[in-house]
């Protein structure tokens, strides 16, 4: 459902609390005393079937007593009775409810687990929301609303914090208030048996009091609209998310490396990258990442100037930057020299800038002064430390006073229990983050600069890349078929390099032989060295069980070598059966780097990626990233440099960097064998050597999935190739239809570029001059789940002649459109063609109406609905009209 009646939750008119209680200390009387002390304006009503007054208000012994529908109800009653509570709250009109009852199925007991679905289905016909069950419940301070049986209200704020743990809620409602931290929005979820992450944060993305979302993550349970969610809220302010649990117990039973590698807490961690969302590991640092996006500041880097009145102050905060993979900013030198003028000569000459421990405010001013411009500089971090010589007050209003529109943004640290309190005031009134430590500091700065990271991800436009890639899916899938005729599971080694070579992921030429002396012949005829590994299959690792033989310098010794494996196996693996041998020649590139490339599934979120160092020890190395598909270019890369095996990819001494380009397409092209290869379930290439001379797999392992067993969806939805296609006017135009794609950024700018200042007036309701890449980003890095937007070019050409767009809400029942077409393209009738495909796709989504708001003098799009069926909403006082059409 998403967002539908959230608002009866934290902008109610009415409340009832069913179950309250005048038994001190039980959760009904703390609750009534929350909802009753908190500031609520609106009516509480009560319900106990043995009390006359609650709190001294008139109490009702039953739903059906209440005066009046509450918008809102609280319910604190046995598991049994829930169903029937919800059910009679919903005749009455009730839109939503707070469960906070326990034994819904916690530990995964059935009745509990049938009494949930019965909840469920008691709210359904109503269209009722439900938090919980076994929560704590719910606060909306700006609204005057304690609805949980939390110990303390927190005051109003900015920050919004939703978790699945009800004491943890509890936890940080109780550190908040010791560092006067208000909330927007406190929300228990609980059992999300309806409301749950992803609904919370399409909401809190829109609320115009929340300035940064925090959450507390056990699991997430619809990861499509988890991610859809996530991915919108990022881009309108920070969400920051810690996670609980690391366990990679679920990948005990894969069959490949990549699923023994992967580990849920790995990919809950690609998930959070993929969606811009800053992940930290632990709630204290997670406030901390909220209070320093908070104040506004951003950064474009990793760069650091740390400015201190003590050296060794200053080296502990290096220490701790260089510990996060950060740098010093190496200072420009015109600023060194503006600096040797300020500054007394025994100042340190280098970042960290030790201004000596007698530095007045003065000198903190000149300092920075002598910073602007200062070169490659992402931050600064001032630090004070208390010294008898200097007024520590004085030097605080000298960096607020100085920082101006040219310095860099500004961190402050002034060291010290009582004697910063002031200092540390001033800077939070100009809303200049401040901490207490050095190591705080740094930490923060790298908040800020992984935020900036994935923000960068989230908004970046990748190249094309259909060019460089040339794929025969058809080729993959005959082979996947052809073996799971025979009953099989796991592809011998000849059958997976055809599926790689099918993706254009170059292999070792191969031959596939039945006997020891065919072997000999194979080696003689591909090439010495020569390489032999058993087919079988049974046996999925070769090299454990004796199955691999390396540079074999003759067609006798192949022979040889395939006589002795055969004898071995027989000896290890009676049971296998022996398929005959593969024989290759050997890949002489001894520059080369071992990587592994992999495909695994995870439980929650479904096909996953991996990339990492490879070779027979992968396992001890653990260097490896995951990754969540559909990827680009930019996506790959970003994989790649995250692991520690990319610093030697870059290249070192006499040992070239590897054809990066090649390694990128390498993940990309695996990435589009995810998507369009349901039936298989894991995948390793292992080694993948990459050097100068590109890429090639030397050895790869699939393993198909049952016949009839489908794969779970993929988190992320990827681009809906089957929705191209040709089209025509009216006038006998043919167009190439097609979803919008990232790379098509520059083709629409080009596109509104060659449009009238009017025509893009009508179209975004404002004279736009300049077309920069946040607001191209915006129109072409869509969710596919959730937006689509067709683009239609001509036959042979690469520009946009038209462009409509669909964006539905969270529950997909109603969808905005929006239409342009190129101005020296209007009147064939491509408009109109546009928007007759456009509600086909709305009616395939199962939308109920679709609607936009035009400006009145846009007459030709006025007509053009009428034609269309839409019906016409005016507005006396408004330069807009609203069409609307319901499917």
């Amino acid at each position: 459902m998403s967002i539908r009646n959230l608002d009866a939750l934290f902008h109610p008119s009415s409340i009832a609390l069913i179950g309250a209680s005048n038994r001190p200390g039980s959760v009904g009387a703390v609750l009534a005393q929350n909802l009753y002390s908190s500031g609520f304006e609106g009516p509480i009503l009560t319900v106990n079937p043995h009390e006359r007054a609650i709190r001294s208000s008139l109490n009702y012994h039953s739903v059906a007593e209440l005066p009046l529908a509450p918008d809102l109800a609280i319910i604190a009653t046995p598991p049994k009775s829930v169903p029937g509570l919800v059910h009679e709250l919903g005749e009455r009109g009730c839109r939503a409810a707070v469960v906070i009852t326990a034994g819904f199925g916690e530990g995964g007991h059935a009745e509990g687990q049938a009494l949930e679905q019965a909840v469920l289905d008691a709210a359904r016909p109503y269209l009722m929301r439900i938090i919980g069950p076994n929560c704590l419940g719910i606060l909306a301070p700006h609204r005057g609303i304690n609805a949980s049986f939390a110990h303390l209200t927190p005051p109003p704020g900015e920050l919004a914090f939703v978790t699945q743990s009800g004491a943890v809620a509890t936890a940080i409602l109780d550190w908040a208030k010791t560092r006067d931290i208000g909330f927007s929005h406190v929300v228990s979820l609980g059992a999300m048996s309806d409301v749950d992450f992803g609904d919370m944060l399409d909401y809190l993305a829109l609320d115009p009091k929340t300035r940064a979302i925090l959450l507390y993550v056990e699991a997430i349970t619809d990861v499509r609209k988890f991610l859809s969610a996530a991915r919108t809220a990022s881009r309108n302010k920070p969400v920051v998310v810690v996670k609980a649990g690391r366990s990679a117990a679920g990948a005990k039973a894969a069959l490949s490396h990549t699923g023994a590698l992967a580990g849920s807490d790995a990919v809950y961690d690609a998930a959070f990258r993929r969606a811009g969302m800053l992940r930290v590991d632990s709630l204290d640092e997670l406030f901390q990442a909220a209070g320093t996006l908070a104040t506004g500041i951003r950064i474009q880097g990793d760069r650091l100037v740390i400015l201190t009145n003590g050296g060794g102050i200053g080296v502990l905060a290096a220490d701790a930057l260089e510990g996060l993979n950060g740098q010093l900013a190496e200072l420009s030198e015109p600023a060194m020299a503006r600096l040797d003028e300020v500054l007394p000569q025994a100042w340190s000459r280098g970042n960290p800038l030790d201004i000596l421990g007698d530095a007045p405010g003065e000198r903190y001013a000149k300092a920075l002064e002598a910073l602007h411009d200062a070169g490659d500089v992402n931050a600064l971090l001032v630090i004070n430390c208390p010294t008898a010589v200097a007024d520590r007050m004085e030097a605080a209003r000298a960096v607020v006073e100085s920082l101006g529109p040219r310095h860099p943004p500004t961190l402050t640290c002034w060291l010290g229990d009582a004697s910063p309190t002031a200092a540390r005031r001033l800077f939070a009134e100009h809303r200049i983050p401040t901490y207490e430590t050095p190591e705080q500091a740094i930490r923060a700065f790298w908040h800020l600069h992984q935020y900036w990271r994935s923000q960068q991800a989230l908004m970046a436009t990748p190249p094309a890349i259909t060019e460089r890639v040339s794929i025969d899916r058809a080729r993959a899938e005959a082979v996947i078929e052809a073996v799971r005729a025979e009953g099989r599971r796991v592809l011998t080694e000849p059958e997976a390099a055809e599926v790689l070579a099918a993706y254009d992921i170059p292999t070792v030429p191969a031959r596939r032989v039945e006997t020891p002396e065919e072997a000999g012949e194979a080696a003689r005829a591909l090439g010495l060295p020569a390489a032999l590994k058993i087919v079988s299959r049974d046996i999925s690792h070769k090299s454990d069980m004796g199955g691999v033989q390396l540079n074999l310098a003759s067609p006798e010794a192949v022979t040889q070598a395939a006589e002795d494996m055969l004898a071995a196996i027989r000896d290890k693996a009676p049971e296998a059966r022996l398929d005959g041998f593969n024989v290759q020649p050997m890949i002489r590139r001894p520059g080369a780097h071992e990587l592994i490339l992999g495909i695994a599934e995870d439980p929650v979120f479904g096909p996953i990626l991996m990339f990492g160092q490879g070779g027979t020890a992968v396992e001890v190395i653990g260097d490896r990233v995951i990754g969540l598909p559909p990827l680009n270019p930019l996506l790959a890369r970003d994989m790649i440099e995250s692991t520690r095996v990319s610093r030697l990819l870059h290249g070192y001494r006499d040992r070239p960097a590897v054809d990066l380009e090649a390694l990128t397409l390498a993940l990309v092209k695996l990435s589009q064998l995810v998507g369009d290869l349901a039936s298989v379930a894991e995948l390793d290439i292992n080694p993948l050597l990459a050097d100068a001379d590109g890429v090639m797999a030397l050895d790869a392992r699939i393993v198909i999935r049952p016949a009839g067993e489908a794969r779970p969806p993929m988190a992320i939805r990827p681009y809906p190739q089957q929705l191209e296609e040709t089209i025509e006017t009216r006038g006998g135009t043919r167009y190439r239809l097609r979803p919008i794609r990232p790379e098509d950024e520059a083709a629409l700018v080009e596109m509104l570029r060659h449009s009238s200042a009017d025509d893009v007036r009508l179209r975004f309701f404002a004279a736009i001059r300049r077309f920069d890449h946040a607001f191209a980003a915006r129109l072409t890095q869509i969710d596919y789940d959730r937006e689509m937007a067709f683009v239609a070019l001509p036959p042979d050409g690469a520009e946009i002649a038209g462009v409509v767009r669909l964006s539905a809400d969270p529950d997909k029942e109603r969808a905005e459109f929006a239409i342009m077409v190129r101005s020296d393209m209007k009147g064939t009738g491509l408009g109109y063609r546009l928007m007759q495909r456009v509600l086909d796709y709305a009616r395939e989504m199962g939308v109920r109406e679709v609607f936009a708001d035009i400006l009145r003098v846009n007459h030709a799009m006025r007509k053009m609905a009428e034609e269309l069926g839409f019906t016409t909403e005016a507005r006396d006082d408004a330069e807009t009209v609203t069409v609307s059409l319901t499917l």
